[in-house]
């Protein structure tokens, strides 16, 4: 059995320690951790400033906490999915719009609990509720932006979508494109 203490495994005396299962687990728990700091070694992460080091090294303990999960494929890859999103601050079920969903941001603008980028106010969209990521603007370099022209009306029950618009270059980017 593999036992966990702060940080570290702790190796316990019994016979199931050295099961095909655990030893399969380990080599991938060391897999996993060896390719994040390879990873994180190539692209600079450790030779930069001191924020890129404390990011690799926030990211490895992350690496090591899931690595010490022992998820197979399909678990791995739910847990991955479920995880990214509510990091993200994003909704893990459909937004319903219910009361209870909102705050006063501030004096007649509500916004959504569960989701930040959803708002619904009087003197706007008929007092319709609105996402202000409905749109996503790309501009050829792939830089990406927002404005009150992202704003779009909402249904419920929704789950939050953008879409993303790309600009078309302009004849001085197209100029420097030929070049």
């Amino acid at each position: 059995m593999v036992g966990k203490n702060s940080n570290n495994f702790s190796f316990h005396n019994s016979p199931d320690f050295f099961s095909f299962h655990n030893f399969e687990r380990i080599i991938i728990m060391s897999n996993l951790i060896e390719h994040a700091k390879s990873e994180l070694e190539f692209a600079g992460y450790f030779n930069g400033s001191e924020i890129n080091n404390a990011m690799a090294e926030d990211v490895l303990e992350l690496i090591k906490v899931f690595s010490e999960q022992g998820h197979s494929g399909f678990s791995a890859s739910f847990a991955l999915k479920l995880f990214t999103k509510l990091a993200d601050f994003k909704p893990i079920s459909p937004l319903t719009g219910e009361d209870d969903e909102w705050c006063e941001a501030r004096d007649g603008v509500f916004q959504n609990k569960r989701y930040s980028g959803l708002f619904k106010q009087a003197d706007r969209f008929d007092g319709k509720a609105y996402d202000i990521y409905g749109k996503i603007f790309r501009d050829p370099d792939g830089s990406t932006w927002t404005n009150s022209d992202s704003f779009t009306v909402v249904e419920f029950p929704y789950v939050p979508k953008s879409e993303i618009i790309d600009r078309p270059p302009t004849n001085d980017e197209e100029k420097k494109e030929n070049d």
